[in-house]
């Protein structure tokens, strides 16, 4: 069942890895079968090797963003996480719809980011 605990500790590690670009931090947050949309309706990144590689060939620089969030929905299938990213020049709304498996893996996962105007 996924709880809040696991969320967080899933979100901080996203953050984590998002800030390092190291392939191992980005690798331990998702299933080895996992899929990855980084739009909803795009084919998603599937596989952590896939995941992991399509990550660094899109990359952020380490500390170039600064992401807040809270949970909108935890549940046992389910969890939805509303935040806001912002760089230097711009600023994002963010919907993470997170699929996490017993171990606190992410089985899905898929963006929803919007610019601010």
């Amino acid at each position: 069942m996924t709880d809040l605990e696991a969320v967080t500790q899933w979100v901080d590690g996203y953050v984590r890895a998002w800030n390092s670009n190291d392939p191992v931090d980005i690798g331990d947050l998702f299933a080895a079968d996992a899929a990855y949309y980084t739009t909803p309706f795009h084919e998603p990144w599937r596989g952590r090797e896939a995941i992991v590689a399509g990550w660094l060939a899109h990359r952020d620089r380490p500390g170039e963003a600064s992401f807040t969030w809270f949970p909108v929905i935890v549940g046992p299938n389910l969890s939805i996480v509303q935040g806001t990213t912002v760089y230097p020049t711009e600023t994002y709304s963010n919907l993470w719809l997170i699929r996490l498996d017993t171990v606190g893996q992410c089985r899905e996962f898929t963006e929803w980011w919007m610019p601010h105007s």
